[in-house]
C-alpha cells in the first residue's frame, strides 16, 4: 500500500462496514469484491472520497430479527481499497488490502443506506506489526495438513509459490480461501495470535477431512 498504519491513531474509530457471510479479511490479505448493489455502490463511492477504508464483517444470521437486519459479529477487519475498476455495467470491481482487526463498540444509528460502527483497534495492535509471531508457526504442520486437503479434493496448486511464501502470507492466504463454515471463519479471524490461527486452521480442515472419509456431512459448507 501507498500509505502505512502504524497504530490504532492512524485509523478512523467510525467506519463503514460491509457484512458478507464466510468472508474473512485478515491483515495484509488480498480480498477481490464485485460490487453491484446501490448501498454498497454509494459506500464505495464515500469511501474513495475520504480515508478508502472498509470494515468486513460477518454478519450472524442466527441473531436476526424478521424484518431487521441482522446482528453483526462483534469482531472484523478493516481493509484499504488497493484497487479499483468501474466496468460499465453499474459495478465496481476492487481489491481489498487487510490493515487491522477491530472490535465493534456500536452500530451507529446513520442516514447512509450502508451500515457504520464505532470501532476500537486496540484489542490488535501486534496487526500492525508485519510477519508478527512467524517463527512461533508450525509450517510442516500447515504443509501437511494443505497436501492432504488438496489431494483429497483433487487440486491443483502453485507448490512452488506457496515454498516462497511467508508463513504469515501463507497461513493468512490460506484462512480466507478456505471453504469453511461463517462459524468457523469467525474463530480464525478471532484467533489470538498466528500460532494460535496456524493451529485452528490445521485443526479444522482434519476435522473436515475426518468427516468426508467417513462420509458425515460437513458442517463447514
Amino acid at each position: 500500500m501507498n500509505v502505512s498504519y502504524s497504530g490504532p491513531a492512524d485509523l478512523p474509530e467510525i467506519i463503514p462496514v460491509f457484512p458478507l457471510p464466510g468472508a474473512l479479511l485478515l491483515p495484509r490479505g488480498q480480498m477481490p469484491l464485485n460490487i453491484f448493489e446501490p448501498r454498497y455502490l454509494a459506500m464505495i463511492d464515500d469511501a474513495i472520497k475520504t480515508s478508502r477504508l472498509i470494515g468486513m464483517v460477518q454478519p450472524d444470521v442466527n441473531d436476526g430479527v424478521r424484518g431487521k437486519p441482522a446482528g453483526l459479529f462483534d469482531v472484523g477487519c478493516v481493509g484499504r481499497i488497493t484497487q479499483f475498476a468501474e466496468t460499465g455495467d453499474s459495478r465496481y470491481v476492487i481489491s481489498l488490502t487487510g490493515v487491522a482487526r477491530f472490535k465493534i463498540r456500536e452500530e451507529l444509528p446513520v442516514s447512509t443506506p450502508y451500515r457504520q460502527c464505532l470501532v476500537s483497534f486496540d484489542p490488535y495492535l501486534s496487526d500492525f506489526v508485519a510477519r508478527a509471531g512467524e517463527e512461533d508457526v508450525d509450517r510442516p504442520a500447515v504443509l501437511s495438513s494443505l497436501k492432504n486437503f488438496v489431494e483429497a479434493n483433487q487440486l491443483q496448486i502453485d507448490w512452488k509459490g506457496i515454498s516462497a511464501a511467508s508463513n504469515e502470507a501463507l497461513v493468512n492466504a490460506l484462512c480466507m480461501m478456505a471453504p469453511f463454515g461463517p462459524r468457523e471463519k469467525q474463530a480464525l479471524l478471532e484467533a489470538s495470535d498466528l500460532k494460535t490461527r496456524a493451529e485452528l486452521l490445521v485443526a479444522i480442515t482434519e476435522i473436515e477431512l475426518a468427516r468426508r472419509d467417513d462420509g458425515s456431512e460437513s458442517p463447514l459448507q
